[in-house]
């Protein structure tokens, strides 16, 4: 038995077919495929069930898919603690950001990464939430920039910041009479959000429950930019992270965004990575570069259009 036999038997898992398994190892499939039985026949067991269309894993196939997740994490890990004592500042950093913030916080602090760490080499994955929680606990990625609280004991977690929301109407929309906004001025409008499975679809609920809004029904948007285009539409209003409404993002005549007042609604922003990681040194440096954003960003001060 060894690693790539392993690593092998996980593609399999993973993508439930050996063309795709082979693609994503760099092999060929019929070298995977040999490779796959004979690590059956050494333990003495089938872990594939060959069908003509497709294969499943049996039950003790899953079972030591798992445990080879487990082991090839570790063996990641003995080469990024042996990579960390070289220079704990150097090599590859899977970093983990969910799409409501990563495009907004990125272009304003990726030159100071680069700056404050020339020599890490900074792959950027941009999943759901739910989906970075499980790729950091597999180890597939070394950190994420999550909406806090995350409850989960195997992780630690810096704040970075707190980001302000804001309310995006019709430009064609008379604003509220008193202004900032207040949270129940969003009575009176249908509010869109995201579909599920984004977290700051949970937040801005939380914001309708406090407010006694309504969600528009019969619509879930895809991403922060379908819901600019609902609400340049007429057909209600949202609320926008204030990083998605200043530059570079440009700004839209047809709508206008407005401040709440204080204490307005917001989300937490925090850097999360497992305790055990090889690299937990380097966060509270990472966390600080991530957190150094000019304070006028998150500001909702002289807010007009985005």
């Amino acid at each position: 038995m060894n690693l790539r036999d392993l690593k092998y038997l996980v593609a399999l898992a993973d993508h439930r077919h050996f063309g795709r398994a082979a693609e994503a190892s760099f092999v060929s499939q019929p070298t995977l495929s040999t490779q796959i039985k004979k690590l059956e026949e050494e333990l003495g067991v089938v872990l594939i069930e060959r069908g003509p269309r497709k294969l499943m894993l049996t039950e003790v196939g899953v079972a030591i898919a798992e445990r080879s997740r487990v082991v090839l994490n570790e063996v990641d890990q003995i080469r990024e603690e042996a990579r960390r004592h070289r220079d704990p500042e150097a090599g590859s950093f899977r970093l983990g950001l969910f799409p409501t913030i990563g495009p907004y916080l990125l272009p304003h602090v990726m030159p100071q990464l680069r700056e404050r760490f020339p020599q890490l080499e900074l792959y950027l994955i941009e999943e759901k939430t739910e989906l970075l929680v499980d790729q950091l606990r597999r180890g597939q990625i070394d950190a994420a920039i999550l909406a806090l609280p995350v409850e989960d004991k195997a992780f630690a977690q810096e704040l970075l910041f707190d980001e302000p929301f804001v309310l995006c109407l019709p430009a064609d929309q008379p604003a509220p009479e008193h202004m900032p906004a207040q949270l129940f001025d969003l009575k009176a409008n249908s509010l869109l959000l995201l579909e599920e499975g984004h977290c700051m679809r949970d937040q801005a609920l939380e914001v309708c429950e406090l407010a006694g809004a309504r969600e528009r029904q019969g619509f879930r948007a895809t991403s922060l930019e379908t819901l600019r285009q609902m609400v340049a539409a007429g057909v209600g209003v949202t609320l926008l992270p204030v990083l998605s409404v200043k530059p570079p993002v440009a700004c839209n005549p047809a709508l206008r965004v407005v401040a709440f007042e204080e204490p307005s609604p917001k989300r937490s922003l925090g850097l999360i990575w497992r305790r055990q990681s090889a690299r937990a040194r380097l966060m509270p440096m990472l966390a600080e570069v991530l957190r150094s954003l000019p304070a006028e960003l998150l500001s909702t001060e002289s807010l007009s259009a985005a």
